[in-house]
């Protein structure tokens, strides 16, 4: 009589067929657990992937979290998620929605820093459009390691900031940030520079300083070697640098006009009361600045007043001085009729 043969492996196989199915459908199949519509996902650093799974379901990009914790367990690479802002694509299934995330390119913003901003107006721009808040980048800015890893003696990086226009990682850190801009300098201040200030006897911040409130002082670059003029002229004199901006700087009321009894403001950064240089830069100089005082004008200037139109009168007498106050006076009352 035949023997009869019975396969045990087909039921095996057919159950293991659809496991397999199963997880392929939850998977790969689009649609499946995600949204018919876009949506909008926020990654701040340290968020954990379970945190990223809940935000998701949250914003409506996916229904459930289960089938994205699953696959995140099979495929444990796709649990790696860069901090960021991603707009999410709809309809895709549970392992490409993974996918996109942890592919995607870190998200950027392009910020300017103007020339002259000071340290803690560039720390509000920057808490209003990166992933950290000002008070972060203040304490990133005045980092005693931080600021010896760039050779930076004063005691924060005020003046340092170089001014431009930049793509910054919206998630990086305030250090990463400031590091970043406090390396453009480094990379701006060639040798040659460096050994140009060293022949006018000037250290980097004392550089930096003046180089700062000449930033202050004009808008216009071609005014700004001829503003230096008067500042070096005075400093080799022994002349106060009178500089409103320093007082301005010191009252840290930048925004109003000075008066009289400002200029009686204790404050080592006020220079109608205390000879030579603050002590330290009073905002962020572009290069037209810092050039300015490396290669300024050679004039006999003492005295500059603003022409009321933009520019600057120059003397350099006292008498001179007045004269120009008073056209500044004319020109006042001219563009208020």
């Amino acid at each position: 009589m035949p023997s009869l043969k019975i396969n045990a492996h087909k039921p095996l196989t057919a159950v293991l067929a659809i496991i397999l199915t199963a997880v392929a459908s939850f998977l790969f199949i689009p649609g499946l657990n995600t949204s018919s519509s876009s949506s909008r996902l926020t990654v701040h650093r340290g968020t954990g992937f379970r945190a990223i799974v809940a935000e998701l379901r949250r914003s409506g990009a996916i229904r459930s979290e289960w089938p994205a914790l699953a696959t995140g367990m099979i495929i444990p690479k796709l649990r790696s998620i860069k901090p960021g802002r991603y707009a999410v694509p709809a309809g895709m299934s549970n392992f490409h929605l993974l996918f996109f995330l942890h592919t995607h390119p870190q998200d950027e913003v392009r910020i300017t820093i103007p020339e002259g901003m000071e340290l803690h107006k560039v720390a509000r721009l920057f808490g209003g459009k990166l992933d950290f808040d000002s008070t972060a980048f203040m304490a990133a800015a005045t980092d005693r390691k931080l600021l010896g890893r760039y050779g930076i003696t004063g005691s924060s990086a005020e003046g340092y900031l170089f001014p431009g226009t930049y793509n910054f990682v919206w998630a990086g850190s305030a250090r990463e940030t400031t590091a970043f801009l406090l390396g453009r300098f480094r990379k701006f201040y060639t040798p040659e520079l460096k050994n140009t200030a060293t022949l006018r006897g000037m250290t980097e911040l004392q550089l930096l300083t003046l180089a700062s409130i000449v930033e202050a002082e004009t808008p216009l670059d071609q005014e700004k070697p001829v503003v230096a003029s008067v500042y070096l002229n005075r400093l080799k004199i022994n002349m106060r640098l009178q500089a409103d901006p320093t007082v301005q700087y010191a009252r840290g009321e930048h925004a109003r006009r000075l008066y009289f009894k400002d200029l009686e403001t204790n404050s080592p950064y006020n220079t109608y009361t205390h000879a030579g240089l603050p002590p330290g830069p009073i905002c962020s100089p572009g290069a037209a600045a810092i050039r300015a005082v490396l290669f300024p004008a050679e004039t006999p200037y003492l005295y500059f007043v603003a022409t009321g139109t933009g520019g600057h009168h120059f003397s350099s007498t006292l008498f001179g001085q007045n004269e120009n106050i008073r056209k500044y006076h004319r020109a006042l009352r001219e563009s208020s009729k």
